[in-house]
């Protein structure tokens, strides 16, 4: 999907459990706190606002990107009294603290390094000073920018709302096959799957010679991808599949051609699911002619926002497949641009992306060298936030894991897809709170990501 726009970029670049020391003093806390609290142990803790995790920076305690057992983002919780303290894995004695109206790592027997830890609901909970109405939270965000890195005491409120996620989390086995629901699942997902070299061409010549997958749409639906993701343009023609722009492209494909042949798939295999994603660069009109050109769409698209998804959750897949509701449909396009124009994409069955599901930020690094293995939300910036631990009322956003590079070499690839389930278990499950529902890769065929995709399918999280 982003691939093209950094390819020729060349950027980019683990935790041991101390035993708290016994306070200098009893401190006294509400008999509800310790109540309240999660079970001892070790967590990660995350703002509920942006999904960032509390993080040792030399002293401060700042909000960070989730980075697994990397980067002094792993806290042991331990009762002290009545209160509790949160102690650094990475160095023995030094607990999330306060000082002067910031937060900091103090010593661990000191009052400055005891909380109360208050449910507010939702899974949440806020760390609250022992007898005075302050709070660990995020910083107010400055206008046009992101809400700073330090964090605060302040008062209580959604900024200072936290998820205590355990970093070795409580899983169950997956549930029957009649009984799994389409956010239990993992598909594995082809990161711009038309980018073949096998259907057309996709890109200028040069761009052509390294391209994201070695096997056309229908090998990569024989072989079990179940996700597409999928750029388009527009063009004189309609909706074409290309990197940045269709010009200069040689022979390129239609999107109601890989479109035709993931219906004919679904056809022929009445107990598949298949789901698009569309990197979406074309008008409303133009997209819902191209769908209108598909024999069968209709039979098997899926309306999540039609049957009651937001209201009561997934439905299993063995109702999606008794129902015929089998092909899914998402595109990164601005609904509000869509109301502005007159037509919304949801009108003929195209969902807006953000409004049900979340993402991690789809670059990993450059091609080769070291790599970023953070996992944090793509639409986290100035303008927009989605952390990866947003929920629905009434149901749970699925997770759209990236694994993948700026430029799809070879070599990288394979290692990447190699260390796949390690990422998604290690770093992006605990940094979303879930499994992921999808997860994106360059040259599926290496690396052998099926069978991370296995492992992620005999459990829920």
């Amino acid at each position: 999907m982003r691939t093209s726009r950094a390819l020729l970029a060349v950027v980019a670049a683990l935790a041991v459990t101390a035993v708290v020391a016994p306070p200098a003093q009893v401190l006294v806390a509400p008999a509800q706190a310790a109540e309240a609290a999660p079970p001892g142990g070790v967590y990660y803790l995350q703002s509920a606002t942006t999904g960032l995790n509390a993080s040792d920076a030399a002293g401060a305690v700042e909000q960070h990107r989730p980075k697994g057992n990397e980067d002094r983002q792993q806290w042991t919780l331990r009762a002290v009294g009545s209160a509790y303290v949160l102690e650094s894995v990475d160095a023995a004695g030094s607990c999330l603290g306060r000082s002067g109206g910031q937060a900091r790592t103090v010593g661990c027997a000191g009052s400055d390094a005891a909380w109360e830890v208050v449910d507010v609901g939702g899974d949440r909970y806020g760390l609250k000073a022992p007898g005075a109405e302050s709070y660990l939270t995020v910083g107010a965000k400055p206008g046009g920018a992101n809400y700073p890195a330090q964090l605060v005491v302040g008062g209580r409120g959604a900024l200072a709302e936290w998820y205590l996620t355990p970093v070795g989390p409580v899983t169950d086995p997956m549930p029957p096959a009649d009984e799994r629901t389409l956010d239990q699942m993992s598909f594995l997902t082809a990161h711009n799957a038309y980018a073949n070299g096998v259907d057309g061409g996709f890109a200028p010549p040069f761009v052509n010679l390294v391209p994201n997958q070695v096997r056309g749409i229908e090998q990569q639906l024989a072989d079990g991808v179940r996700g597409f993701q999928l750029d388009i343009h527009q063009t004189g023609d309609g909706a074409i599949l290309c990197h940045n722009s269709c010009t200069l492209v040689s022979s390129p494909v239609a999107l109601w051609v890989d479109l035709q042949r993931m219906v004919d798939f679904l056809d022929a295999h009445p107990d598949q699911f298949v789901t698009v994603f569309l990197e979406d660069y074309v008008e409303p009109g133009v997209l819902r002619s191209e769908l209108d050109r598909v024999a069968g769409l209709s039979d098997v698209l899926y309306r999540p926002d039609r049957t009651g998804v937001r209201e009561n959750g997934w439905p299993t897949m063995a109702r999606l497949i008794a129902d015929n509701d089998r092909l899914l449909i998402f595109s990164d396009h601005s609904r509000s641009d869509d109301e502005a124009a007159g037509l919304t994409r949801e009108s003929f069955g195209v969902l807006y992306q953000r409004e049900w599901t979340v993402e991690n930020y789809w670059s990993m690094g450059s091609g080769v060298g070291e790599s970023d293995w953070s996992c944090y939300s793509r639409w986290y910036d100035a303008g927009t936030n989605i952390p990866l631990t947003q929920t629905g009322s009434g149901f749970r956003p699925l997770f759209v894991m990236n694994h993948f590079r700026d430029t799809p070499i070879e070599a990288t690839a394979r290692t990447d897809n190699e260390r796949l389930l390690n990422r998604a278990q290690r770093f992006c499950q605990p940094a979303a709170r879930k499994k992921p529902t999808f997860v994106a890769v360059d040259r599926y065929d290496i690396g052998n990501p099926a069978a991370a995709l296995t492992t992620l399918n005999t459990y829920t999280y």
